[in-house]
């Protein structure tokens, strides 16, 4: 093999490794924005710029495709740590709630997550492990099981109010569930979780 083939298998490699993560961006963001079963195969593929045909190149079928979005989304969701307060602003705030193809995956997956493969619902769960990990370490030092008592309170509670403040149609109650669900946390999280 010469130097030139060589050359173009190389990009042929990392054009189809781009090409995936394309798929895999465009699928997270439509999925999020509309639910799995609303979004087609042909829609994916047409929005990240690629022909229906190369799908299968990547995927061997859209049961595929939605369990890896699922773990690639979640991977990706480094959001949570540090600063808890400024966590629970950005989170529980309308512009979060108004823009759910850029959001919380797991806010925006979770309600459909239950009628996909057990594939999928490893990978949501390897994501829900992974970000009860990182609000515990933006808690206060405090005793481990309480620490992820805490966690898993403060998580669910947060994605709770986000669905169900998009679920409404009333602007003012959306508004308040935010408000009141953020209020609620940082007075139970207590002034040591402004760090």
């Amino acid at each position: 093999m010469g130097l030139v083939e060589k050359f173009e298998m190389k990009v042929s490699r990392e054009q189809m490794v781009e090409n995936r993560r394309r798929i895999l961006d465009v699928a997270s963001r439509l999925f999020r924005d509309k639910g799995f079963d609303a979004v087609s195969v042909s829609e994916v593929m047409k929005a990240a710029g690629l022909t229906h045909g190369g799908f299968y190149g990547h995927f061997s079928s859209k049961d595929d495709l939605v369990a890896e979005t699922i773990a690639y989304v979640l991977s990706n969701d480094e959001k949570g740590g540090g600063d808890l307060r400024a966590y629970l602003d950005d989170y529980l705030a309308p512009r979060h709630r108004d823009n759910a193809a850029a959001g919380c995956p797991t806010a925006g997956l979770a309600a459909d997550i239950r009628h996909q493969t057990p594939a999928a619902r490893a990978a949501m769960t390897a994501g829900l492990r992974s970000q009860i990990e990182r609000v515990m370490k933006a808690l206060p030092d405090i005793d481990a099981a309480e620490r992820r008592r805490a966690a898993i309170g403060t998580w669910a509670a947060m994605v709770g109010a986000v669905i169900l403040s998009r679920a409404i149609d009333d602007t003012t109650l959306s508004d308040e569930v935010l408000e009141q669900t953020r209020a609620w946390l940082e007075a139970a999280l207590g002034p040591a979780s402004a760090r």
